[in-house]
């Protein structure tokens, strides 16, 4: 296959694992990636942009903060794997790597950005992280700071990831403690590299 043919996220990723991780805001995706992550050097996480502020105590790197115009600068020159605009206020996308990765891939993106993943007919594990309840994630939203006008949207957005997730092959983790769940996301990595179709190279 010539190489203007190949998909660039499985260029850049070769014959490694894409791992897809979504999941409603509020839920402790960031927090069970991050554990995962520190406790499994061969995984790699893709650093999302984002035009939304950033939140009082976030850590610098848990995205890249660009402002509006140049996301769309970005997105126009076609340098994201997948992107979309969040209940119509911030830009979200994952970027295309800009080198070939020695390790397995992880995007923690929405279930549109997952749905266009999956489009691209790329082989890849689809993780997707909830709270035990809905009162739960209700919860965690207002004790991170959200306004209460932002907890109903996120609410009834989150609501709407559930329903479009049933279509897309989601492996779905409870996330009542972030050590556990990861150790469970673990464990599915392990078993989808026995039993899983493994993409070979392009």
């Amino acid at each position: 296959m010539s190489d203007e043919n190949v998909d660039p996220l499985r260029a850049a990723v070769g014959s490694g694992l894409v791992i897809v991780v979504s999941g409603p805001g509020g839920v402790g995706k960031g927090t069970v990636v991050g554990a995962l992550v520190e406790s499994r050097p061969e995984l790699r996480l893709s650093r999302s942009w984002t035009t939304r502020e950033q939140r009082p105590g976030e850590r610098d790197d848990a995205y890249t903060f660009v402002d509006e115009e140049t996301f769309l600068e970005n997105l126009d020159a076609g340098r994201f794997l997948e992107w979309n605009h969040f209940l119509g206020v911030a830009y979200y996308g994952s970027p295309v790597p800009d080198e070939p990765l020695s390790q397995d891939l992880i995007l923690e993106i929405d279930v549109n950005g997952a749905r266009q993943v999956f489009n691209r007919g790329i082989e890849s594990l689809y993780i997707f992280i909830d709270t035990p309840s809905v009162d739960d994630q209700r919860a965690r939203l207002i004790g991170r700071g959200d306004a209460t006008d932002q907890v109903d949207r996120r609410m009834a957005a989150g609501q709407l990831e559930r329903d479009n997730a049933k279509d897309l092959p989601y492996h779905h983790v409870i996330n009542d403690d972030v050590w556990r769940a990861a150790a469970e996301i673990g464990a599915l990595i392990d078993q989808y590299r026995v039993d899983g179709t493994r993409p070979s190279s392009c």
